[in-house]
């Protein structure tokens, strides 16, 4: 842990970042941190080994128990229920001491898309239209309700393994494919993105800016794999309010609100388990690595 120097000098923190090696916001965040501690600890969470009869983590040679503070930028290239095991893991290494931004146990609350929804469901969160079930018939009359929809995997980032269906006469096989690799149906109704969706971040439960996702196709998603490019944006005071409401009820340190301005009003997608640092840096040039370390550099000095 921190010490003090013979001359009375404080010493750098040692402060980790758990990401993935090749990534825009890990590598720039773990740069952050070095060029403030005068060490680049970049963790693959592939790497970590948990060794419960000596009561230690360990990466690459270094017991991580002494450290002391760790940022999740991310735990994993893709979300998946083998992320939950992980955050087991550095819900271990918090109760040896080590400071972790987010906490774990917040996290977890986020990561399934059908978790995070129904949380902001019970909390009135305005969101699209949606319905999860097991029986695809059932699925298919809420379909023909809805007449579009998107089928959203419950571990899932960026519109990965999302797809549009219509009410047409082969929506049941749709349906049934989708179900094979999701065997819970989560299917939400298409909302009129108007070619935008929004970024709002928070970072400490405080705003910090917004940024745009902006497809000029007519394409139902706005994600940057699908023609969208960020761009800034201003949302107005009842957007952010809603946004502020529901990161709130998650606690994390970082994070982005998925949010969607319809005719109706602001409606949630989702809470982000971690957050991206891209969009704000190319829409606004707000460096979030910069403000996110500043930030855990406070918390670990109180």
């Amino acid at each position: 842990m921190t010490q003090i120097d013979i001359g009375g000098n404080r010493k750098k923190p040692n402060i980790a970042v758990i990401g993935n090696p090749g990534g825009w916001s890990s590598e720039r965040l773990a740069d952050t941190v070095a060029r403030f501690t005068g060490k680049r600890l970049l963790i693959n969470m592939e790497q970590i080994m948990l060794d419960l009869d000596r009561g230690i983590v360990h990466w690459n040679g270094l017991d991580l128990c002494t450290l002391d503070a760790i940022i999740i930028k991310k735990i994993g290239p893709y979300y998946s229920p083998n992320l939950l095991d992980r955050l087991e893991i550095l819900h271990f290494l918090e109760s040896r001491g080590v400071r972790i931004f987010s906490r774990p146990i917040h996290i977890l609350r986020v990561l399934d898309r059908l978790s995070c929804t129904i949380a902001l469901r019970i909390a009135n969160i305005p969101m699209p239209p949606t319905c999860i079930t097991e029986d695809s018939a059932a699925a298919l009359r809420q379909l023909q309700e809805y007449g579009e929809a998107v089928l959203k995997p419950l571990y899932s980032t960026k519109a990965r393994g999302m797809e549009l269906i219509e009410d047409h006469p082969g929506a049941y096989i749709q349906l049934e494919s989708f179900r094979n690799n999701n065997p819970i149906l989560y299917l939400q109704k298409r909302v009129n993105l108007q070619g935008r969706d929004l970024g709002i971040v928070f970072l400490g439960g405080e705003y910090v800016a917004t940024y745009a996702r902006k497809n000029d196709t007519p394409s139902w998603n706005t994600t940057t794999a699908n023609g969208g490019r960020y761009v800034p944006y201003t949302p107005d005071p009842q957007t952010i309010a809603i946004a502020q409401r529901a990161q709130a009820l998650f606690q994390l340190d970082f994070t982005s609100v998925d949010v969607a301005e319809t005719e109706a009003g602001p409606v949630v997608f989702e809470v982000s388990a971690f957050g991206g640092f891209k969009g704000l840096k190319t829409a606004c040039n707000i460096d979030c690595a910069q403000l996110y370390l500043d930030y855990v550099k406070k918390r670990i000095a109180s």
